[in-house]
Protein backbone atom coordinates (compact mmCIF):
# COMPACT_ATOMS: atom_id res chain seq x y z
CA UNK A 1 0.00 0.00 0.00
CA UNK A 2 1.37 3.35 -1.04
CA UNK A 3 2.14 5.87 1.66
CA UNK A 4 -0.14 8.91 1.81
CA UNK A 5 1.29 12.03 0.19
CA UNK A 6 3.11 14.42 2.46
CA UNK A 7 1.44 17.79 3.02
CA UNK A 8 2.67 20.35 0.53
CA UNK A 9 2.17 23.97 -0.29
CA UNK A 10 -0.31 23.21 -3.07
CA UNK A 11 -2.46 20.50 -1.47
CA UNK A 12 -6.12 21.13 -2.44
CA UNK A 13 -7.41 20.59 1.09
CA UNK A 14 -5.26 23.33 2.58
CA UNK A 15 -6.74 26.83 3.06
CA UNK A 16 -5.95 29.33 0.32
CA UNK A 17 -4.87 31.91 2.89
CA UNK A 18 -2.79 30.62 5.82
CA UNK A 19 -3.52 31.93 9.30
CA UNK A 20 -0.16 33.63 9.67
CA UNK A 21 -0.50 35.74 6.50
CA UNK A 22 -1.26 39.42 7.06
CA UNK A 23 -2.49 40.80 3.75
CA UNK A 24 -1.64 44.36 4.73
CA UNK A 25 1.97 43.50 5.62
CA UNK A 26 2.34 41.49 2.43
CA UNK A 27 0.85 44.22 0.24
CA UNK A 28 3.09 46.87 1.77
CA UNK A 29 6.23 44.78 1.29
CA UNK A 30 5.34 44.22 -2.36
CA UNK A 31 4.57 47.93 -2.84
CA UNK A 32 7.86 48.95 -1.24
CA UNK A 33 9.73 46.43 -3.41
CA UNK A 34 8.11 47.91 -6.52
CA UNK A 35 9.12 51.46 -5.58
CA UNK A 36 12.72 50.41 -4.98
CA UNK A 37 12.73 48.55 -8.29
CA UNK A 38 11.55 51.67 -10.14
CA UNK A 39 14.53 53.55 -8.74
CA UNK A 40 16.86 51.02 -10.38
CA UNK A 41 14.79 50.19 -13.47
CA UNK A 42 14.33 52.53 -15.23
CA UNK A 43 15.47 55.29 -12.86
CA UNK A 44 19.23 54.81 -12.58
CA UNK A 45 19.51 53.15 -15.99
CA UNK A 46 18.14 56.30 -17.64
CA UNK A 47 20.08 58.59 -15.30
CA UNK A 48 23.43 56.92 -15.94
CA UNK A 49 22.86 56.72 -19.68
CA UNK A 50 22.07 60.43 -19.92
CA UNK A 51 24.49 61.95 -17.40
CA UNK A 52 27.68 60.95 -19.22
CA UNK A 53 29.23 61.86 -22.53
CA UNK A 54 27.56 60.33 -25.60
CA UNK A 55 30.38 57.83 -26.24
CA UNK A 56 29.81 56.28 -22.78
CA UNK A 57 26.01 56.40 -22.77
CA UNK A 58 25.26 52.83 -23.87
CA UNK A 59 28.02 51.31 -21.73
CA UNK A 60 26.86 53.25 -18.66
CA UNK A 61 23.20 52.32 -19.12
CA UNK A 62 24.06 48.67 -19.65
CA UNK A 63 26.22 48.62 -16.52
CA UNK A 64 23.14 49.50 -14.47
CA UNK A 65 20.91 47.16 -16.47
CA UNK A 66 23.30 44.22 -16.15
CA UNK A 67 23.79 44.82 -12.42
CA UNK A 68 20.03 44.58 -11.92
CA UNK A 69 19.54 41.51 -14.12
CA UNK A 70 22.55 39.52 -12.90
CA UNK A 71 21.67 40.20 -9.27
CA UNK A 72 18.30 38.51 -9.78
CA UNK A 73 19.90 35.31 -11.08
CA UNK A 74 22.63 35.12 -8.45
CA UNK A 75 20.20 36.12 -5.70
CA UNK A 76 17.76 33.25 -6.20
CA UNK A 77 20.47 30.67 -6.91
CA UNK A 78 22.83 31.35 -4.00
CA UNK A 79 22.92 34.79 -2.46
CA UNK A 80 19.54 35.03 -0.71
CA UNK A 81 20.26 32.15 1.64
CA UNK A 82 23.80 33.39 2.17
CA UNK A 83 22.26 36.63 3.45
CA UNK A 84 19.13 35.35 5.23
CA UNK A 85 19.47 31.59 5.64
CA UNK A 86 20.84 29.29 8.32
CA UNK A 87 24.09 30.37 9.94
CA UNK A 88 27.35 29.08 8.48
CA UNK A 89 29.72 31.65 10.01
CA UNK A 90 29.07 34.67 12.26
CA UNK A 91 28.98 36.81 9.12
CA UNK A 92 27.65 34.39 6.49
CA UNK A 93 24.71 32.09 5.89
CA UNK A 94 24.64 28.74 4.11
CA UNK A 95 24.35 29.11 0.34
CA UNK A 96 21.47 27.48 -1.48
CA UNK A 97 18.69 28.11 -4.01
CA UNK A 98 15.51 30.00 -3.19
CA UNK A 99 13.41 28.61 -6.01
CA UNK A 100 11.26 25.72 -4.78
CA UNK A 101 7.52 26.16 -4.40
CA UNK A 102 7.29 24.88 -0.84
CA UNK A 103 10.05 27.26 0.23
CA UNK A 104 8.60 30.35 -1.45
CA UNK A 105 5.03 29.96 -0.14
CA UNK A 106 6.08 29.15 3.41
CA UNK A 107 6.15 31.81 6.09
CA UNK A 108 9.21 34.05 5.89
CA UNK A 109 11.82 33.44 8.54
CA UNK A 110 15.22 34.73 9.64
CA UNK A 111 16.68 31.56 11.23
CA UNK A 112 19.87 33.10 12.59
CA UNK A 113 17.97 35.73 14.60
CA UNK A 114 17.17 33.12 17.27
CA UNK A 115 18.82 33.60 20.67
CA UNK A 116 20.07 30.63 22.71
CA UNK A 117 21.00 30.57 26.38
CA UNK A 118 24.24 29.33 27.90
CA UNK A 119 22.83 25.82 28.19
CA UNK A 120 21.74 25.75 24.55
CA UNK A 121 18.05 26.30 25.27
CA UNK A 122 16.11 28.53 22.89
CA UNK A 123 15.38 31.85 24.65
CA UNK A 124 14.10 34.00 21.77
CA UNK A 125 12.64 32.33 18.65
CA UNK A 126 13.70 33.39 15.16
CA UNK A 127 11.99 36.41 13.64
CA UNK A 128 9.04 35.46 11.42
CA UNK A 129 7.17 38.30 9.68
CA UNK A 130 3.58 37.90 8.50
CA UNK A 131 4.23 37.38 4.80
CA UNK A 132 5.60 34.53 2.65
CA UNK A 133 9.21 33.84 1.81
CA UNK A 134 8.61 34.84 -1.82
CA UNK A 135 7.81 38.38 -0.73
CA UNK A 136 10.99 38.55 1.34
CA UNK A 137 13.06 37.21 -1.57
CA UNK A 138 11.64 39.85 -3.92
CA UNK A 139 11.99 42.75 -1.49
CA UNK A 140 15.55 41.92 -0.52
CA UNK A 141 16.47 41.33 -4.17
CA UNK A 142 15.47 44.91 -4.96
CA UNK A 143 17.71 46.19 -2.17
CA UNK A 144 20.64 44.05 -3.32
CA UNK A 145 20.16 45.16 -6.92
CA UNK A 146 20.04 48.88 -6.18
CA UNK A 147 23.20 48.54 -4.07
CA UNK A 148 25.10 47.28 -7.10
CA UNK A 149 23.48 49.84 -9.38
CA UNK A 150 24.59 52.62 -7.00
CA UNK A 151 28.08 51.16 -7.02
CA UNK A 152 28.07 51.32 -10.82
CA UNK A 153 27.73 55.10 -10.60
CA UNK A 154 31.29 55.37 -9.26
CA UNK A 155 32.67 53.54 -12.29
CA UNK A 156 30.91 55.29 -15.18
CA UNK A 157 33.49 55.95 -17.89
CA UNK A 158 36.11 53.97 -15.96
CA UNK A 159 35.15 50.32 -16.49
CA UNK A 160 33.92 48.56 -19.61
CA UNK A 161 30.93 46.26 -19.56
CA UNK A 162 32.99 43.05 -19.84
CA UNK A 163 34.93 43.76 -16.65
CA UNK A 164 31.72 44.83 -14.93
CA UNK A 165 30.03 41.54 -15.88
CA UNK A 166 32.71 39.61 -14.00
CA UNK A 167 32.84 41.98 -11.03
CA UNK A 168 29.12 42.19 -10.27
CA UNK A 169 28.30 38.60 -9.17
CA UNK A 170 31.56 38.31 -7.24
CA UNK A 171 30.92 41.47 -5.24
CA UNK A 172 27.36 40.40 -4.52
CA UNK A 173 28.46 37.00 -3.18
CA UNK A 174 31.61 38.05 -1.34
CA UNK A 175 30.67 41.48 0.01
CA UNK A 176 26.95 42.25 0.01
CA UNK A 177 25.87 38.93 1.52
CA UNK A 178 28.36 39.41 4.36
CA UNK A 179 26.92 42.83 5.20
CA UNK A 180 23.32 41.64 4.89
CA UNK A 181 23.73 38.51 7.01
CA UNK A 182 25.84 40.24 9.66
CA UNK A 183 23.13 42.80 10.34
CA UNK A 184 19.77 41.77 8.86
CA UNK A 185 20.09 37.99 8.77
CA UNK A 186 21.08 37.45 12.40
CA UNK A 187 24.87 37.62 12.18
CA UNK A 188 27.30 38.99 14.73
CA UNK A 189 26.30 42.65 14.29
CA UNK A 190 22.66 41.76 14.90
CA UNK A 191 23.54 39.95 18.11
CA UNK A 192 25.64 42.92 19.21
CA UNK A 193 22.50 45.04 19.02
CA UNK A 194 23.46 47.09 15.96
CA UNK A 195 20.38 48.60 14.28
CA UNK A 196 20.31 49.56 10.61
CA UNK A 197 17.64 52.11 9.78
CA UNK A 198 16.50 52.18 6.16
CA UNK A 199 19.49 50.27 4.82
CA UNK A 200 22.05 52.89 5.83
CA UNK A 201 24.76 50.33 6.53
CA UNK A 202 24.00 47.38 4.26
CA UNK A 203 23.11 49.44 1.18
CA UNK A 204 24.54 52.94 1.37
CA UNK A 205 27.73 52.42 3.35
CA UNK A 206 28.69 49.24 1.50
CA UNK A 207 28.05 50.72 -1.97
CA UNK A 208 29.74 54.00 -1.00
CA UNK A 209 32.88 52.37 0.38
CA UNK A 210 33.08 49.94 -2.53
CA UNK A 211 32.50 52.75 -5.04
CA UNK A 212 35.18 54.94 -3.46
CA UNK A 213 37.66 52.07 -3.37
CA UNK A 214 36.94 51.06 -6.96
CA UNK A 215 37.18 54.64 -8.22
CA UNK A 216 40.51 55.03 -6.41
CA UNK A 217 42.10 51.90 -7.84
CA UNK A 218 40.65 51.86 -11.34
CA UNK A 219 42.81 53.78 -13.81
CA UNK A 220 42.83 57.57 -13.61
CA UNK A 221 40.89 59.20 -16.45
CA UNK A 222 41.81 62.88 -16.72
CA UNK A 223 38.90 63.92 -18.89
CA UNK A 224 36.40 62.75 -16.28
CA UNK A 225 37.23 65.89 -14.33
CA UNK A 226 36.48 68.25 -17.22
CA UNK A 227 33.03 69.81 -17.36
CA UNK A 228 31.11 67.74 -19.89
CA UNK A 229 27.70 68.26 -21.39
CA UNK A 230 25.38 65.33 -20.54
CA UNK A 231 23.97 63.24 -23.37
CA UNK A 232 20.32 64.11 -22.79
CA UNK A 233 19.10 66.74 -20.34
CA UNK A 234 15.47 65.70 -20.76
CA UNK A 235 16.20 62.05 -19.99
CA UNK A 236 18.44 63.16 -17.14
CA UNK A 237 15.48 64.92 -15.56
CA UNK A 238 13.30 61.83 -15.98
CA UNK A 239 15.89 59.55 -14.41
CA UNK A 240 16.38 61.91 -11.49
CA UNK A 241 12.62 62.15 -10.98
CA UNK A 242 12.34 58.37 -10.79
CA UNK A 243 14.89 58.46 -7.96
CA UNK A 244 12.65 60.80 -6.00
Amino acid sequence: MAAPPLPGAYMPDLPAVPEWLNKGDNAWQLTAATFVGIQSMPGLVVLYGSIVKKKWAVNSAFMALYAYASTLIVWVLLAFRMAFGDRLLPFWGKAGPALTGDFLVARASFPATAHYGAGGALEVPPTQPYYPEATLVLFQFQLAAITLVLLAGALLGRMNIKAWMAFTPLWLLLSYTVCAFSLWGGGFLYHWGVIDYSGGYVIHVSSGVAGFTAAYWVRYVAYLYVQLRPTGSVYLSGGAEAEE
